[in-house]
């Protein structure tokens, strides 16, 4: 049943231990793990950190677990798109906030559960076993192909490394891609609020939808703006009406928004 809910088991021991090393556990931590399958990763998360909450969405992998669960670890049954994290962790120490997230993700949901990973209240760090082409793309520099709106809308909220690469042959059954271990650090201030978020991916998204063109001539159809209006305030963000969004630093797509996103109705096709 894992393989028709998109997991792919990993079992090299090298790699579980530098996944755990990632987390940089602590005796006092709490973990919550997302799909811990046959639990080769909580086997070595448990004598690490304080006490580790396991969400497994494929009812005989979470009885095998519960099955063999000691005093610090437990498993929860259940889609973890759907179950709330936040009120779990604080079951488990009495306070939303301090916690850790990782997990070997399933590939074709792994940005709603980043997105999940980053509401708040937020967690202390996220590590994340996912696809190489999303770990290239969350950890993309402005000026490359991966720079997306995907870069964008995490970077924001978190501070992003790709850590290692993990080769298809480490996981049972072998998977078609190759996978790759990111960080997520959570940002003491995200550089956007909670409420303006969906507003701001918008705004991201529709640039991104016009990536081929220039900025200038993209803010003028989302914002209404005239020619010489917004690049007057292009130039006070020191941004050329010729650049393109690839290029744009996540802290000036920022200012982007700022001066052109906000009350702004994003719903034309690009």
């Amino acid at each position: 049943m894992g393989r028709r809910l998109g997991q792919h088991f990993l079992f090299d021991p090298s790699i579980l231990d530098r996944i755990v090393g990632a987390l940089e556990p602590a005796s006092g931590d709490v973990v919550l793990e997302i799909g811990p399958g046959r639990g080769t990763l909580t086997e070595r998360l448990l004598p690490r950190v304080g006490r580790v909450v396991a969400l497994e969405k494929d009812p005989a992998l979470a009885a095998g677990l519960r099955e063999r669960a000691a005093g610090s670890l437990e498993v929860v049954d259940g889609d973890a798109l759907k179950l709330d994290w936040h009120g779990l962790v604080s079951g488990a120490v009495g306070t939303p906030c301090a916690y850790k997230v990782v997990g070997n993700i399933p590939y074709y949901i792994t940005s709603p559960l980043i997105e999940k990973a980053l509401t708040a209240p937020l967690p202390r760090v996220v590590v994340f076993l996912v696809q190489r082409e999303v770990a290239d793309r969350l950890a993309a520099a402005p000026g490359t192909r991966e720079f997306g709106a995907l870069t964008v809308g995490v970077g924001v909220v978190a501070d992003v490394e790709r850590l290692f690469g993990v080769p298809a042959g480490a996981f049972r059954p072998r998977p078609r891609v190759e996978s790759a271990v990111v960080r997520l650090t959570p940002r003491a201030e995200p550089l956007v609020g909670e409420q303006e978020h969906p507003a701001f991916r918008r705004f991201v998204q529709a640039l991104f939808g016009r990536r081929r063109k220039q900025l200038a001539g993209i803010l003028r159809g989302v914002s209404g703006l005239g020619r010489d209006e917004v690049e007057a305030r292009l130039a006070a963000l020191g941004l050329a009406p010729t650049a393109r969004p690839e290029t744009v630093t996540v802290p000036r797509f920022v200012g982007l928004y700022r001066a052109f996103g906000t009350g702004v109705a994003l719903d034309s096709e690009p």
